[in-house]
């Protein structure tokens, strides 16, 4: 046991204490996004919003992402990563609290649309700070510990957030998510300033190559659009699943997500570690990863007992262990070609258009079709995203012949 847990410690060397920072501040943030995960909930029971409504909502909470995400990597080739993270983890968190006074359905999409604006600008300055914080032969490593901490609060979140919910109602996460943001924002000031940062990989082009003309990129970009819509079931239609057709409470719900983030948090780093070892093509290991969260699906419509729904969670788990470290480094390594702000941004922007159709889609579906019928659409377009990195992967072997 202790050389197991050596063994796991050993995993967490090398990285430089700015990633250390980095991932404390996203940990911080991550735990007050417990209305997130509720959202869907909160839309149909809270405010009484229809399945349509609900799909609505979600288009202008991807399409502010959207937004964001393109405006975050404008911002930071032009002003650089600090300043960007600083204003938008300080106005998330003014605009979480404000949040829950909007009750009308058109005042629910204008506000989400700003808040997600915000919020989202802050994702293509983390990924430039943390690649300048990691050395070229960490950044994998970097980026799975931010998704730790990520996991790791979001492991707490929706379990806190369920029983915030049982005692203060749905209004106290707005709050809890609000401070959260002003905290995160105090610590970056104090231990992230430029001045006590060190630079360990910073990329300056001269001439940088345009993201619009590279070709590979592209094809991962809709790769992972694809595979977000079909991850992203998980924070709208799977919380309804779970209550409407196997009948959780939420805080069963708020575990049983919890749960994924509690095992990705143990066993993240170490599984990146191991892959590593191997030396295996990034893109493989996100063929993988697909398939891992595929099978997450098709599992639920094989049978009604309720210990399926953990069986899917951890090939879900698994899968998003695999493919999330290695998307992103792999991102990270084309945008050292030209402006990382506009590469990552790019990036983000692969998710945020899954929010715009992820979630509509799937409200849609599991209201016209049922739930069943939607996890099959889901499991084809899984597919179809495999399909694209298997062209990535033949593409960049043809690449790297000539």
């Amino acid at each position: 046991m202790k050389k197991l847990f050596t063994n796991y410690l050993a995993t967490f060397k090398g990285l430089s204490k700015e990633v250390w920072w980095l991932s404390l501040i996203t940990l911080i943030n991550r735990a007050g996004t417990m209305v997130i995960p509720f959202l869907s909930l909160y839309l149909k029971e809270g405010l009484n919003f229809t399945f349509s409504d609900v799909g609505l909502i979600m288009v202008f909470f991807g399409l502010g992402s959207v937004a964001g995400s393109r405006l975050g990597g404008y911002l930071t080739d032009k002003i650089g990563y600090y300043k960007v993270m600083q204003v938008s983890l300080f106005l998330t968190g003014v605009l979480f609290v404000l949040l829950q006074y909007v009750t009308t359905l058109f005042g629910f999409c204008a506000s989400i649309f700003v808040l997600m604006t915000v919020a989202d600008t802050f994702r293509p300055a983390m990924f430039v700070a943390l690649s300048s914080y990691s050395k070229p032969e960490n950044k994998t490593r970097s980026v799975t510990l931010i998704r730790l901490a990520i996991n790791l609060g979001f492991s707490a979140g929706p379990a806190v957030g369920g029983l915030i919910i049982s005692t203060l109602g749905y209004q106290g996460l707005f709050w809890v998510d609000g401070v959260t943001c002003v905290l995160a924002t105090i610590l970056l000031v104090n231990v992230l300033h430029p001045k006590k940062a060190r630079i360990l990989d910073e990329i300056k082009n001269e001439n940088p190559a345009s993201v619009y003309s590279d070709k590979l990129f592209w094809i991962f970009f809709v790769a992972m659009a694809l595979f977000g819509v079909v991850f992203l079931q998980y924070f709208s239609t799977i919380p309804l699943y779970y209550r409407d057709v196997h009948h959780l409470s939420e805080i069963e719900i708020g575990l049983l997500l919890g749960a994924n983030g509690f095992i990705i948090f143990l066993l993240e780093m170490p599984l990146v570690t191991w892959l590593e070892d191997f030396k295996q093509n990034k893109i493989t290991l996100m063929i993988i990863g697909g398939v891992l969260v595929t099978l997450s699906f098709i599992v639920l419509n094989m049978t009604g007992w309720i210990g399926i729904l953990i069986v899917g969670m951890f090939f879900m788990t698994i899968g998003e262990m695999i493919m999330f470290p290695f998307s992103n480094a792999y991102a990270m390594e084309r945008a050292k070609r030209g402006s990382q702000g506009q590469y990552m941004s790019w990036y983000s922007i692969s998710f945020s258009l899954a929010h715009v159709f992820g979630h509509f889609s799937g409200m849609h579906l599991i209201d016209k079709i049922g739930f069943d019928n939607t996890w099959y659409i889901m499991f084809g377009l899984s597919l179809l995203s495999g399909l694209f990195l298997l062209m990535l992967r033949y593409k960049t072997k043809q690449v790297e012949k000539i």
